[in-house]
Formats: C-alpha cells, structure tokens, sequence
C-alpha cells in the first residue's frame, strides 16, 4: 500500500516543481547581443529568456513586486553563449532540450548559467521519464548549489520511491532523510530568485517543506528514530493533511513503544488514516486501529467516534484525550475473585492469586476453607525426590517456568509400575498442610493417585444356532 500512496501523492507534488524549472513561459525581452554589450539570461527559477531579433527594441517585462530580498541578475556577456543558451532553453521538444542543453554545458563549462542550464536539463529528463538522468542531473545541480530547492526535492522524492520499491531500501531511504533535512536547513536562508513572482516562490518553498518533511520523517522511521520521525512527519502532515502515507506512518510512530510513544496521537492518525484509505487497506488499516484502541483504552467503546471525527477532522484538537485502560493490581483481581466465586469452585492458580497477593482477610478466607481438606487436582511434575515425594507445578505460569509450586508428600510409596516420568501430567489427591506466600508453595500430604476407570470391554454378541 504504501508504494502506491507515495507514487500517488508525491509524484503530483515533485511534478509540479520539476515542470516549473523545466517549461518557463514567459521572461522579459532582452536586446540582441551586440558587440560589447551585456547580454542578460533568466534562471530556470522563474521563466525562459525569449531571444530578441538583431536591432529590435527591448520588451518590458510586467513588474513584480519585490515583497522578499531576491538574487541579483546574472549576465551572460559573451553573445555566442548567450545565444546557445537561449536556443537551448527554448527548445519546446524535451529530447530537442536535452541536447541543446548537454551541448551548452559542454562547451560553457564555465557559464554563469550552469546551475539554471544543468536544473532546466533536469526538468527536460523528468519530462521525458528518464529517473536515472534526472537524478543524476540533481546531484549536477546539488554540486553547483547545495541548496538548490528543486534538485533536493527530487533526490528526496526519487530516493524515497526507489526505497518503497524495495529497491537498496536501507540506503536510500538514509538518502532520501538526508537530502530532507538539508532541504530543510536550506530553507531558511533560500533567498528569492531575481525573476520570481513572490507568490510563485512562496508556493515553491510551501510545496518542497512537504516534500523534505515527509522524506526526512519517513526515513527517521524506518531507521526506528521515532521522535525524530514524529517531529518531520507532524509537520508534513499540518501542511498536507490528506497525505495517507505520512498520516499512516506519523501513526505508526506515535504507536510505537519507547520514551517517544504518543498513543492518544496515534489512534487519531489511525482512524484518519482508515478514512483516507481506499479498498482492502481500508478495512485492514481500521482493523489494526480498532484493536490498537482497544488494548489501550480496554474496550471498544468510543473507536466508533473517532472514526467519525477524523472524516473532518485533520489534527488532534486541543484537549484531545482518549481514557487509557489501566489494569486492576492483583490485589485488586484477588479481592474481586474471593467476592465473586466460591472458594469451592477456584482452580489451583485462583488459589495461588489470592493466597499470596490477597488481604490477609482474603488470605485467611481462602486458606480456611482448604486447609485440611482433600483435594483432587491435575498438576505437572517438575520433579520427582523419591517414591513418595514429588515436586509438582499446578498453574500455568509456574508450568511454564518450570517451578514447583506444589510439595505433594504421598500415603505410600507409589509402586513402580504406576510411577509417572518427571515433566508429564499428574492426577492426584492431596490434602493442604500449609503454605509459603512468595514464592508460593503449598505444602500437602495424604497424597494419592487418582487412576482413570478402564473402559468396559465392548460386548460380544453370540449368534444363536439355528
């Protein structure tokens, strides 16, 4: 599920940066290069420069307002360079780009251009399908500008989908949380391009904190830092709230036990999640919420609730609680067993609960009522002293620790033949002498074996003699 969630709801995001740099539209008109002259070229951040014809005036370009400090204009001064540059980024045919674009940076290795021309080569390799160039073309960028907004964003979201493909998982998902947080880091101090609307640089930034946010979260869980995941995909998920695969996975962080552990979050992002959610990961996504609900608050009552406020609902609100089960000590289960059931009809464990972690009043009540009296039990041997003495495990956990909790002392020696073989099951009587509250050991004697009826012979019938 999660692979077709990150295809879905990441591809339309990064899709939308990658065509920005890679199909500008419009750029103000520079005058044809003369000789001596200043030839002006637009980075791949904001739109395309539009050659203009040899002698023609110079076209203004709509003013933007300049609501954020933004680059200074790069000029490209010699005209021949300038003139492939321009030929290239103008291509309309991705393929045509590439290699007007591949040609350019070749022959101006140098070219002030050579961050806009490598991210509009980028973009034309996104266009075209080609992930492999297109990321190799974003780590170009990356080493022109560590900062570049959009080569981040696409190693962050390439790195993340190759990682949910199963493919070198482990690596590129530190890969995709690394370009994440450098993108974040870089935000801060990401200054306007010179030819950028404020408005579209503001989408810009907005559209890749998602991005880096979700990568560098995702990446934080799947390393099993929890607090950390919480911390980039909380983020992720206030700026995009219908984003089912952050939403699922900031759940699963929430859920998962440690000092970051933050169920009440968890169950909300769950039942959200189960809302989001299409076909079968609907209902397997509901049940593991319900049964999450249920172990922490105790019962179901109330899952219901929350899965109708999380159709609307995109975050916890503020006094946001969900009331957590907190099971009854064993005193209080020893206390709510002697007032419920007859001592009579207690098995050997309810014994053991109430003698050892009951009141001394629950205590006395119980052991009055067997001391003295003969009991028939089934209990597991654990050891075997003698012919007439035999260590025996009656309840469960003890049988699974391999603890005696029974010292049974018998009226005779136990002939050879009826002997038991140690770590099999015993039916026996015995009576309670007494008894050790921890570790518990109830002391019996007049022990004897209880030996199971052989079943009649079928019978025979004889045929009369005609």
């Amino acid at each position: 599920m999660k692979k077709i969630v990150l295809a879905m709801l990441l591809v339309a995001a990064v899709t939308a940066v990658a065509q920005t740099a890679s199909q500008p539209n419009s750029a103000p008109a520079q005058s044809a290069p003369q000789q001596g002259a200043t030839p002006a070229a637009t980075p791949s951040q904001g739109t395309a420069a539009t050659p203009t014809p040899q002698g023609a005036a110079p076209t203004a370009a709509p003013a933007q307002p300049a609501a954020a400090p933004a680059q200074q204009k790069k000029e490209i001064k010699d005209p021949a360079e300038y003139n492939a540059y321009v030929g290239a980024v103008e291509q309309k045919d991705p393929a045509a780009k590439i290699s007007g674009l591949e040609a350019f940076i070749t022959q101006y290795p140098n070219t002030v251009m050579k961050e806009e021309s490598l991210e509009y080569l980028m973009g034309a390799y996104q266009q075209t399908g080609n992930s492999p160039k297109m990321l190799e073309t974003a780590q170009k960028v990356l080493a022109v500008n560590p900062c570049n907004l959009r080569a981040l964003a696409l190693v962050a979201y390439s790195k993340q989908a190759m990682a949910t493909a199963g493919q070198s998982a482990q690596q590129n998902f530190a890969d995709a949380g690394q370009a994440g947080q450098k993108g974040l880091q870089c935000l801060q101090t990401a200054v306007r391009p010179y030819d950028a609307a404020q408005a579209d640089w503001d989408k810009l930034k907005t559209q890749t904190a998602g991005i880096f946010n979700g990568a560098a979260g995702i990446s934080a869980y799947q390393a099993k830092d929890y607090a950390t995941a919480e911390k980039y995909l909380r983020a992720a998920v206030q700026g995009d709230p219908a984003n089912l695969l952050e939403i699922y996975d900031l759940a699963l962080a929430d859920l998962a036990p440690g000092a970051a552990e933050n169920d009440p979050e968890g169950l909300f992002y769950i039942a959200r999640a189960s809302n989001l959610a299409q076909g079968a990961g609907k209902d397997q996504i509901a049940k593991f919420g319900k049964s999450r609900y249920v172990q922490y608050h105790g019962a179901d009552d109330g899952w219901s609730d929350l899965l109708t406020q999380t159709t609307s609902a995109t975050q916890p609100p503020a006094n946001f609680a969900i009331t957590k089960y907190v099971p009854p000590t064993l005193a209080e289960q020893a206390a709510a067993l002697v007032k419920s059931k007859k001592v009579e009809e207690m098995s050997f464990a309810e014994f053991q609960l109430v003698l050892s972690e009951g009141t001394p009043e629950d205590a006395d009540k119980v052991w009055t009522t067997l001391k003295g009296k003969p009991l028939q039990l089934q209990a597991h041997i654990i050891s075997i002293e003698s012919s007439s003495k035999l260590q025996l495990a009656g309840s469960q956990d003890d049988i699974d620790a391999k603890r005696a909790d029974i010292d049974l002392t018998m009226m005779a020696a136990i002939p050879k033949k009826d002997m038991p073989k140690e770590d099999s099951d015993f039916q026996f009587e015995g009576t309670p002498v007494s008894y050790v509250a921890k570790p518990f050991v109830m002391t019996m004697d007049q022990g004897a074996l209880l030996v199971k009826a052989k079943p009649k012979p079928a019978a025979t019938h004889h045929k009369t003699a005609q």
